[in-house]
């Protein structure tokens, strides 16, 4: 069994959108898994998790837990086909099981930041589901499958493999998803093992919430995972001196130019809603410098086409090694050294 820790990026690229190859290697949704002794903890399951963990040579049976930092689509879509058909990779290992962490149901709708009058809910009875109810409706949307392959080929049980869980973020944090979805805070635990140790904190991403960062501790290093954010003091105290942070980052010239035909209050909405939720280059290296990151690797790029010296804006203020990982780029820790490998 592999010894050491190794972080994999997966998938670099953020939002929605489906996409074309692109040629600098950003084509996959958000995924990063970190890989301590064998053994794999995935963070967030954008579109393609699957292909990419192939591609890493990591198998879904040494998945131990998964970690979503919000529900946007573009971190959550994929877990789906990782459950369904990664699953079927635990046939005659019965003891296995992987963990999913999220968040809990916010409990009330986000605010109506566009309009003026009432949004119609979609799916009224439960609009805002937590991850434990996440994952039991996405293995139920596959009964038929799940049942027949049972039946049929002996198919392991999915539903007892992959079990959500919300996370409960601390009373005393003060925490309200729409009047304090950001409270200043501490880190707190939301994972151990015999190999890691995993704390969580609120990072800030409205109108969504709750939003976390990540960070895993190993005998070998640290890595902190930043999530959809825009500069947060929350992430600086969780990324304190921590070996490698990757950290989401948004290009908004580029992101302005997108909106060709939208009008002056359309395109100043939504432009509106990408400062207030997520992180220029600039302002990620000053979180990585706040916080005396060792190192710095951006991801989650929006638009990920961008060209490269958009995201070395970074080093404007940040001292330490900055990387711009394409999809299938891993680091490995060890004793505070951070080693890059390209993807090829």
């Amino acid at each position: 069994m592999k010894s050491g820790m190794t972080i994999h990026a997966l998938g670099t690229a953020g939002g929605p959108l489906l996409r074309r190859g692109i040629a600098n290697g950003h084509r996959r949704g958000i995924a990063t898994a970190v890989e301590v002794d064998g053994h794999t903890y995935l963070i967030d399951c954008g579109h393609g998790v699957g292909l990419g963990l192939a591609e890493a040579g990591l198998a879904p049976t040494s998945l131990r837990a998964v970690f979503i930092t919000h529900q946007h689509s573009d971190h959550v879509i994929d877990l789906n086909s990782l459950m369904v058909l990664g699953g079927l990779a635990f046939r005659g290992k019965p003891d296995l099981r992987v963990r999913v962490f999220g968040p809990a149901d916010r409990g009330v709708l986000p605010e109506v930041q566009h309009a003026d009058k009432d949004v119609e809910v979609i799916f009224p009875q439960s609009p805002t589901p937590g991850t434990a109810e996440m994952v039991q409706r996405l293995l139920q949307a596959h009964a038929t499958d799940l049942n027949d392959r049972r039946r049929d080929s002996g198919a392991p049980d999915i539903s007892k493999i992959f079990t959500g869980e919300d996370i409960e973020i601390p009373a005393e944090a003060g925490y309200h998803p729409n009047d304090a979805n950001h409270p200043q805070m501490q880190p707190f635990e939301v994972y151990a093992d015999e190999l890691v140790k995993v704390s969580a904190i609120l990072v800030q991403h409205r109108p969504v919430a709750p939003a976390f960062a990540f960070r895993i501790d190993s005998a070998y290093g640290s890595v902190v995972v930043s999530g959809d954010t825009a500069p947060s003091q929350n992430l600086v105290r969780l990324a304190e001196h921590c070996d490698l942070l990757f950290h989401e980052a948004i290009d908004l010239e580029a992101v302005a130019r997108s909106y060709p035909n939208a009008t002056p209050a359309e395109l100043e909405a939504s432009m509106g809603h990408h400062r207030r939720a997520h992180t220029t280059p600039q302002d990620a290296g000053a979180i990585a410098q706040q916080a005396n990151a060792g190192n710095l690797a951006l991801h989650h790029l929006v638009p990920a086409g961008s060209p490269a010296e958009t995201w070395q804006g970074a080093k404007e203020r940040f001292g330490g090694n900055l990387f711009v990982p394409c999809d299938g780029d891993s680091f490995e820790i060890n004793a505070g050294v951070v080693s890059h490998h390209e993807n090829g």
